[in-house]
């Protein structure tokens, strides 16, 4: 008859080991190709390779820079939090883990007892001394713990992916950090330049002036290019230093200087940005991939809630040794086994909530998987066209610039010839001035767009 019994209660058991419900990956319909592929290239985009599958050090080039991204990677202190979370996280797996199995404590106690004497007992000492071990187990039936460490074991997994995901942001804005700087030397080089030109031709007219052949007034607006020049040098100063001051702090360190590579205009960049299938991102992202470990963590609390219903086994038992003398403890055994049952009858509807509570944590979740794969596609597809639009831009920009030069160049044979004044020579400069500046931040810009790219790409945080 026992057999029987056992027969009947052997499909809830293995019922039980698989309670809860099995995570599915959330379906979230991908493009056959990212939006905005660079023109120009003959990259395939329908292609498997990547620029996210790339080595940072393979897309960042400048030897300086590499020294740089190593040092953040090694002492960045937002890398060391994330390193300190992922020994939590692991620390809670094993916390939860524990629970699946007994525990085991070892007792022992030492006592005297005297009592007076009265009208029915006389009076009496003894000593009471005891020493055993006490086990308890509670069966996971309805794999409750199962689940918990299973939850645990995603959000260490969500930890994990959240760590590289810093990484290879780390690695974006400490190139994006670098290639401001060497804009803004360039810049710097451009008005020093400029405005060592402007003080020559400013000595000129000022010689000129005093032998009769130009009038005040030429004098006057040269010392004007000169101003445009030289006032936008100690703005430059400042931003540059506190651009060397961020650098820094994204390598762990207090502000100071940073060492330089190769200018702005030698900087490599990829002839070609082959971005991959846009179904591979899903396992690159790290970001994409921590939410869906944190997805797993909420499906699997799902199956903690629901085994609630079912009643809670659990084994008790003592054993060991009791004696009224120190002498006689090894000649008295004593031991104790039991086992109990709870099955929860009346909780005002406290379980069926807390399911209702996992249930929707859980669709909370899936929105943010699914809302994650759709800002890496947009993403992506913004960069691609940043990188395609940037780059036109700036070859626009280049010629304005040189059609510029040429045009001060002839203001100036003209001045020197005296068919036009010196105010043609002024708004010529200016236009000339302000056309290298923007090449220079034209020139970023392009280069910040390979950047964005390979970082929403999924790239940075391979090692």
């Amino acid at each position: 008859m026992k057999r029987e019994y056992l027969l009947m209660l052997l499909p809830l058991f293995v019922a039980g080991c698989t309670f809860g419900p099995k995570y599915q990956r959330p379906a979230v319909p991908a493009p056959t190709q990212f939006r905005g592929p660079v023109a120009g290239t003959d990259v395939d985009p329908a292609a498997s390779a990547s620029l996210g599958d790339a080595k940072w050090w393979d897309v960042f080039q400048d030897e300086e820079l590499q020294k740089l991204i190593r040092t953040a990677l090694a002492e960045n202190l937002d890398l060391r939090a994330a390193a300190a979370r992922i020994a939590q996280a692991q620390a809670s797996v094993g916390i939860t883990r524990a629970d699946q199995f007994p525990t085991i404590d070892g007792t022992g106690s030492a006592s005297r007892i005297r009592n007076p004497s009265n009208p029915v007992f006389p009076a009496f000492e003894a000593n009471l001394s005891q020493l055993g071990l006490s086990a308890a187990w509670q069966l996971d039936f309805w794999g409750r713990y199962r689940k918990a460490t299973e939850a645990a074991r995603a959000e260490l997994a969500a930890t994990e992916w959240g760590r590289k995901a810093i990484i290879g942001t780390l690695v974006a804005n400490v190139a994006t950090a670098y290639f401001t700087l060497r804009e803004l030397d360039l810049e710097l080089e451009v008005s020093n330049r400029t405005l060592a030109a402007r003080r020559e031709s400013l000595t000129l007219n000022q010689t000129l002036e005093k032998g009769g052949a130009i009038s005040l007034m030429d004098v006057h607006q040269a010392e004007i290019l000169v101003e445009q020049a030289a006032r936008n040098i100690p703005m430059l100063q400042k931003r540059i230093e506190q651009q060397e001051n961020l650098i820094s702090i994204l390598l762990g360190r207090n502000p100071g200087p940073v060492a330089r590579g190769l200018p702005l205009v030698q900087q490599p960049t990829p002839p070609q940005i082959p971005a991959g299938l846009p179904s591979s991102l899903l396992e690159r992202r790290p970001d994409i991939r921590q939410a869906e470990q944190r997805l797993i963590a909420a499906n699997a609390r799902i199956g903690v809630a629901k085994a609630a219903w079912f009643p809670q086994i659990s084994l008790t038992g003592t054993a060991g040794y009791q004696a009224y003398s120190i002498q006689g403890l090894f000649d008295s055994k004593v031991y104790n086994v039991g086992a109990g049952l709870t099955q929860p009858i009346f909780n005002f509807g406290r379980i069926r909530n807390n399911i209702r509570l996992t249930e929707a944590q859980k669709e909370e979740l899936i929105a943010t998987y699914q809302q994650s794969v759709q800002q890496g596609f947009r993403e992506v597809s913004d960069a691609l066209i940043a990188i395609q639009k940037n780059r036109e831009y700036r070859e626009r920009q280049q010629a304005l610039e040189n059609a510029a030069r040429q045009a001060t160049e002839l203001s100036r044979v003209r001045y020197k010839g005296g068919v036009v004044s010196y105010l043609e020579v002024l708004q010529s400069e200016t236009t000339l001035f302000s056309a290298e500046i923007e090449l220079a931040q034209a020139r970023l810009d392009e280069r910040l767009a390979v950047v964005q790219v390979y970082n929403a790409l999924g790239g940075g945080w391979q090692q």
